[in-house]
């Protein structure tokens, strides 16, 4: 008889070729015999359906790795494309387009076809072929009725076709309930899936319908089955003596042992004791409930805890994965009852803190008491002096426990362990379960004790039982991807911090634990924190032991919850079964160990995704219901995110909103994407991460479980910025090194489109607006007059959106409104006459420069010369987005800013361990800091540009001053030649009067203080 493993094996053979059922059975050496055929038949169907072997056109079977299929699991997104995520995890992602997606659906497992590759392979496309297994067959929505028919719209944006209903499908459904959906039909071409209703949940509005929606979403299990519940009953209450003799166990009831858990934990499964020894070493215990001696494998309760995976946390219940009558029950390590563990103990070191040995045996012991993290907080930091006096017996050991814990903190810091230390918040809900309250979690020393204990007692068990070579479960977090991790070190040197790697490319855990350290406290932790990790890849159960990179620990195991994570549970069975037979396991045990390993990993890494999402849902759903009564308030708040399509905006809450980039009406702003900021074309007005806003909840979506803010005013904004923003001040008007440039640079202008990705990802909407009237060049070097910025906001404001206005006529006369205008963002300064009108490509651009200079001479330089060097100052080209020189402010073609002194040659540009150049931030602002602190950690937006996404801050186009005077061309503008004659002199009247040298550039004063800031775009990309 063939088998499953004999027929892969025969088909993996590097000779092999695509046969038919018939061939296969030849070669195979079929009996020749019905029943032999018929077996093989079998398990050929069976392979199939799996999606283990594919059949082609011919009938001929074959493996798909060899017909270019890829297996894997579909990941969809709200807007219809999709990646499939191989099972093999040598193989890359796959983007799969909405239109390849044929009928798959988020979850569904499926064989893809590899359509095409990016020229080194990085990047691949392919369209579904097959589906083999769905994963989607019931659907939470909101259901409308037509009548005649219905339709179910999926509270899971990641299904984003509704599904039809027929008529008699109903079941009872009224518009407006929530009702659980079994699809009949998934969706083909235009075909909408169709369904039934199974399930009608309550209408959307009713009190607890929304936490049940998403349990219902997530497929998540509320009761227990009726033999689940039965043997959990069948559990005694408590252990005999004859238990513990007859097991051997350990008896440390004589420990002083405690736990320590929050306030409202009712399943305890773990307690620590410590003592320190005459030699100064510390003997360390932890101690976690044998859960696996109640349940036993095969069990239901074993199966019921394999299909949960782990207990569930959402914000006003849990759902265990075990029922409260072991989790609370015989499991739980309640206070002065005798209760079976199993037991790590550790000796370190008093000095190296090095483990000298350590100890995994089973135990029975007895807490001493039921400590909560806000009691042991205060006895330590002296903030209760009844508190401390009640548990006066235990104040030394906690004391102990301190010190052993920050020591083995250090510790672990110093080898490289990366510590995130996020604000985390609860929601308070009441007995409706509507949300009353949101508190942040505060993380204290009584966590960080428990914490450490738990990381010291997971690492001694995965290597103890590491070097037995006995099937095991494991924890890892692989290494970042490389490319990943390089796009977060160019990220953080936008914030002037340097990362150091091995070789330029290596970079170790202790690395981005220093910059982690070195950001606290800043406004950008947060930020390069939330970038940190999305640059990391997500730690999961394996069967092998693959190391830890953000703990830098090369053995870890999660054996420290069985009572709420499976993997713990089943490595506790091991362990007790491995000490049983003396350090070993029978041949064959081992052998049905070690092919069960590798499912159960995946099963348990899974579930824990689905457990993560469901409770993340929760929280979001109450923080836009706590916010739905406080539409119209008012409140202060840092910018959290800085993307393409908006700003996020975080309350001191936690509670997070978007400004839409469509609201922001004052201006229109561009989204730099490298430096993450959005700056004003015509105020130069700009918003970063850390900035400190006012803003309005104007609206809360139920539906969507978003929360829209409006702005108010940016607080963090200087004097100098608001003066640029009403035209108090010209362009010229910051403060770097005494210079008056013109224009504030834009760094190579607004990338106004980029893509989009993360959780937040969306395409930023819009296209550029009509040009603003007269030309946005430099204003005047000294300042124009606040009338005529006023006039020039009220006639801006009354053309297009976001402020911009309509395109003049060339050498149309404006309005009085445009000449105040003119004068206020568009006069050069000491410029006289009319500016001719610009030539681009042999096509003369009407509006641009055609109408005359209506504000006076705010600088008071010399017309000839502004005349003179004009055509010096070439318009934008695509160059300019890379052209470091223009985007630093180096370029030496201009002239002195504003006439001042200027002496020096060329500036050496200083250069990163990549090779890349490290200078001062441009002169958007100077606070003595990098002024480009800022970034989206939700995704990069998508602005259409009318020239094909170009970039667009402030000046003519984008980041080139084109367009500014000569006196203010110091940042980097030049124009070509028009008469194809000799170049201009590059001096001038300014340059003379103020002493310039003539270089063409003005000398820049070094700055004591302040970050650097990398900007990682080569010179001379094209």
């Amino acid at each position: 008889m063939v088998t499953e493993q004999q027929l892969l094996d025969y088909m993996r053979e590097p000779a092999y070729k695509p046969m038919t059922y018939q061939e296969l059975d030849k070669q195979l050496g079929g009996g020749g015999n019905a029943e032999s055929f018929r077996n093989f038949l079998v398990v050929l169907n069976e392979l199939e359906n799996e999606g283990k072997l594919v059949r082609n056109s011919s009938d001929r079977y074959g493996l798909p790795e060899r017909m270019n299929l890829v297996r894997g699991r579909i990941q969809a997104h709200a807007k219809g494309f999709a990646f499939l995520i191989p099972e093999d995890k040598a193989h890359g992602d796959v983007y799969i387009g909405a239109h390849d997606l044929t009928s798959a659906m988020n979850g569904d497992t499926v064989l893809v076809r590899v359509t095409s590759r990016s020229e080194h392979g990085g990047r691949m496309e392919g369209e579904v072929i097959r589906i083999v297994e769905r994963a989607v067959t019931q659907i939470v929505g909101t259901f409308q009725n037509h009548e005649s028919y219905g339709f179910v719209l999926p509270d899971d944006k990641r299904i984003n076709r509704d599904i039809f209903i027929a008529k008699d499908h109903f079941h009872g459904a009224v518009t407006g309930q929530k009702v659980v959906v079994k699809i009949l039909t998934y969706p083909e071409g235009r075909s909408a899936a169709e369904g039934e209703i199974v399930e009608v949940l309550g209408h959307k509005d009713d009190p607890g319908i929304d936490i049940l929606s998403i349990i219902r979403k997530h497929q998540l299990p509320e009761g227990f089955p009726v033999d689940v519940m039965a043997e959990a009953e069948a559990a005694p209450d408590s252990i005999t003596e004859d238990e513990i003799v007859r097991q051997g166990r350990r008896d440390l009831r004589d420990k002083v042992i405690v736990t320590i858990d929050g306030e409202d934990a009712k399943d305890l499964d773990d307690a620590v004791n410590i003592e320190r020894l005459e030699n100064g070493n510390y003997v360390l215990g932890v101690h976690i409930a044998d859960v696996s001696y109640y349940v036993k494998e095969n069990s239901a309760l074993d199966q019921e805890a394999y299909r949960r995976g782990c207990s569930v946390y959402l914000v006003d219940r849990v759902i265990p994965m075990l029922p409260h009558r072991l989790s609370n029950g015989i499991c739980s390590l309640n206070p002065k009852v005798d209760r079976l563990t199993m037991s790590c103990e550790m000796e370190f070191d008093g000095e190296t803190l090095k483990r000298v040995r350590h100890d995994v045996f089973t135990s029975v012991i007895r807490t001493k008491e039921r400590m909560t993290y806000t009691n042991v907080r205060k006895i330590l930091q002296g903030e209760d002096e009844e508190v401390t006096e009640r548990y006066a017996d235990l104040v030394d050991t906690f004391k102990l426990m301190e010190e052993l814990a920050t020591r083995l903190r250090g510790k672990r810091m110093k080898r490289g362990a990366i510590d995130f230390d996020f604000v985390e918040s609860k929601v308070i809900v009441d007995e409706t379960g509507k949300a009353v309250d949101i508190i942040k979690r505060e993380r204290s020393i009584a966590e960080s004790i428990i914490e450490e204990f738990m990381l010291a007692a997971n690492e001694t068990v995965a290597e103890h039982f590491y070097w037995l070579k006995v099937p095991f479960l494991y924890r890892t977090h692989d290494n970042p991807d490389q490319e990943k991790l390089l796009h977060f070190v160019q990220f953080a040197a936008n914030f002037g911090y340097t990362i150091k790697g091995k070789g330029g490319s290596v970079i170790h855990p202790r690395a981005l634990q220093t910059l982690l350290e070195d950001v606290r406290g800043s406004k950008e932790q947060t930020v390069i924190s939330t970038v940190m990790l999305r640059s990391m890849k997500q730690a999961k159960y394996d069967a092998e032991s693959l190391g830890h990179f953000g703990l830098a620990a090369e053995f870890y195991s999660h054996f420290t919850s069985p009572i709420r994570r499976y993997p713990d549970l089943v490595i506790h069975r091991v362990m007790r079964e491995v000490l049983e037979n003396g350090g070993t396991l029978p041949e064959a045990r081992q052998e049905s160990l070690a092919a069960r390993m590798p499912d159960i990993a995946q099963q348990s890494s899974e579930r824990e995704r689905v457990a993560v999402d469901a409770e993340r849902d929760t929280e979001k759903l109450k923080k836009c219901e706590y916010m739905l009564d406080k539409v119209g308030e008012e409140f202060d708040g840092i910018v959290s995110s800085v993307t393409g399509f908006g700003i996020f905006v975080e309350l001191p809450n936690t509670v997070e909103g978007l400004i839409r980039l469509s609201e922001l009406s004052d201006d229109y702003y561009h989204f730099h994407e490298q430096h993450m900021l959005l700056i004003g074309e015509r105020t130069s007005k700009t918003y970063r991460i850390g900035d400190e806003v006012r803003v309005r909840v104007e609206r809360v979506n139920m539906d969507e479980h978003t929360i829209d803010f409006t702005m108010l005013e940016n607080m963090s904004a200087d004097d100098a910025d608001r003066a640029r923003e009403f035209g108090w001040v010209g362009r010229g008007g910051g403060k770097r090194g005494g210079n008056a440039r013109g224009g504030g640079r834009e760094r190579g202008g607004a990338a106004a489109s980029a893509r989009s990705d993360g959780e937040r990802g969306g395409r930023a909407g819009g296209g550029r607006g009509e040009r603003g009237a007269g030309r946005r060049g430099a204003r005047g070097g000294a300042g124009g007059a606040a009338p005529a910025a006023a006039a020039a906001r009220e006639a801006s404001a009354a053309v297009g959106p976001r402020g911009r206005g309509k395109r003049r006529g060339g050498g149309a006369a404006p309005s009085a409104a445009g000449e105040a205008a003119w004068g206020a963002s568009g006069a050069r300064a000491g410029a006289g006459a009319a500016a001719p009108a610009e030539q681009r490509g042999g096509r003369r651009r009407n509006g641009r420069g055609g109408g005359e200079s209506g504000g006076a001479a705010a600088g008071g330089g010399n017309a000839p010369a502004q005349r003179e060097r004009g055509s010096d100052s070439r318009a934008w080209k695509p160059e300019d987005d890379y052209n470091l020189d223009r985007l630093l402010g180096n370029d030496r073609s201009g002239g002195s800013s504003n006439g001042a002194s200027s002496s020096g040659g060329a500036r050496k540009v200083k250069t990163d361990m990549w090779g890349l150049p490290i200078t001062n931030a441009g002169s958007l602002k100077d606070y003595g800091e990098d002024p480009d602190s800022s970034w989206s950690s939700r995704g990069r937006g998508e602005g259409g540009g009318r020239r094909g996404g170009r970039s667009g801050g402030g000046g003519e186009r984008g980041g080139g001053s084109a367009g500014r005077s000569a006196e203010n061309a110091g940042t980097g503008s030049r124009r070509k030649n028009k008469g194809g004659g000799p170049a201009p002199s590059k001096s001038s009247a300014a340059d003379r009067a103020g002493g310039g040298n003539g270089n063409g550039f003005s000398q820049r004063k070094k700055k004591k203080k302040g970050n650097s800031t990398a900007a990682f775009v080569r010179k001379n990309r094209v």
